[in-house]
């Protein structure tokens, strides 16, 4: 870890000795503790909050039992038009959403896989083989290093090499979260995305909550609160945080479930774009032309964005969100004008008023569980040329 303090959500620092404490508390856990998703004590860190097209479920039926058996994500971290595309995975584990993805990306694409733990690595390295024979590949895609993910450096990542980063339910567990995003972009090329699925509070957390250590390793003891997320990741350079989707988790643990008290959590899906300073942020109207392989009807862009292919139909959006489609590997995927001037007149009449944006998970979590339905015991847990120089 570095000689510098981090901050905690609730501005409490995580310095040298302590991060360095919690690292190897999370290792054991990991490593030791867990040998299978089934010794967990809450759900948390097992439970998808959205269900799994059927394309990612074949893709998942291909990737080795015992890979499977060590899973411990939160979420569903497939974004779109992966193909070609060179990918990180942040706290890999047992390599189940590297496998998943080498697929998806092709022979021309690539999976790295980085993790602190030994003994998740050791699953992950042993299968390399079986995959590639699975996938008819004539060499592996996807390679696993060990290291932290505060300390993409130090493990050999270079800046701007990779289009995306997928992270699975373990940024929560890093004791500096500001270190992970600020890698994260480093490592991203101009037009990247930090695609992430993560444990979040309705508030800062009490040091009672952040030192339990199985609370920790449970992936609550060290969720942000997530406005902290929001400043976070504008402070580190990427545009403004996309919620994707979110649901509410319920502790089903009683013990642990005292500990917590009135504390809410949720399971969410966010996306960060590394978008070029030079991108222009205007209002569009924008135009999907269905060409993202297994997404041609339609595109579920955001919570607030759903794009529809087969219909050509015009869209107004906001002003990040055009920029992000213009410098990102969606580029050549949509036709986009802005609405300011005139230029965008041919293709729709535009609403007098903007959309507002929806940021906050509990939000999103509240509109998308009928009234009658309880929260569920878990929850969480080639490139393409930019269009901005």
């Amino acid at each position: 870890m570095s000689g510098c303090c981090a901050k905690s959500s609730d501005s409490v620092p995580a310095c040298g000795s302590e991060a360095k404490l919690i690292h190897s508390d999370v290792k054991d856990y990991y490593g030791k503790q867990l040998q299978k998703s089934e010794d967990l004590q809450t759900n948390v860190c097992t439970t998808s909050a959205k269900p799994k097209p059927a394309f990612i479920r074949k893709a998942l039926k291909d990737v080795h039992p015992e890979v499977t058996s060590r899973y411990y994500g939160c979420g569903l971290v497939v974004p779109e038009s992966l193909e070609n595309c060179y990918v990180l995975d942040l706290g890999c584990g047992s390599g189940q959403d590297c496998y998943m993805l080498s697929q998806l990306v092709g022979e021309k694409g690539h999976v790295t896989g980085i993790d602190m733990t030994e003994e998740q690595l050791a699953v992950a390295r042993k299968h390399i083989d079986y995959h590639t024979e699975k996938f008819g590949f004539k060499k592996p895609n996807v390679d696993f290093v060990q290291g932290f993910m505060e300390l993409l450096g130090e493990a050999g990542l270079k800046d701007s090499s990779y289009d995306i980063i997928i992270s699975n339910c373990v940024v929560n567990l890093s004791p500096d979260k500001a270190a992970v995003l600020r890698e994260a972009y480093r490592v991203l090329k101009d037009g990247g995305e930090m695609y992430f699925s993560d444990v979040y509070s309705n508030q800062a957390l009490t040091k009672e909550i952040r030192e339990h250590k199985v609370l920790w390793g449970e992936c609550l003891g060290g969720a942000l609160w997530w406005e902290d997320l929001v400043r976070l990741a504008q402070e580190v350079g990427f545009s403004p945080p996309r919620l994707v989707t979110a649901s509410h988790i319920a502790i089903g643990n009683k013990e642990l479930g005292s500990i917590v008290g009135d504390y809410k959590f949720v399971s969410a899906t966010y996306r960060l774009f590394k978008v070029p300073k030079s991108c222009p942020k205007e209002r569009s109207q924008v135009i999907y032309n269905g060409s993202i392989t297994n997404w041609e009807k339609f595109l579920e862009f955001d919570a607030n964005y759903t794009f529809k292919g087969s219909e050509g139909e015009a869209m107004v959006v906001d002003g990040d969100a055009a920029a992000i489609l213009r410098s990102s590997r969606f580029a050549d995927d949509f036709m986009i004008r802005p609405v300011e001037g005139g230029a965008a007149a041919d293709v729709g009449c535009c609403p007098a008023k903007p959309k507002e944006i929806i940021v906050n998970p509990f939000e999103l979590a509240k509109h998308l569980e009928p009234a009658d339905i309880k929260p569920a015991t878990g929850g969480c847990c080639g490139t393409k040329a930019s269009g901005c120089a």
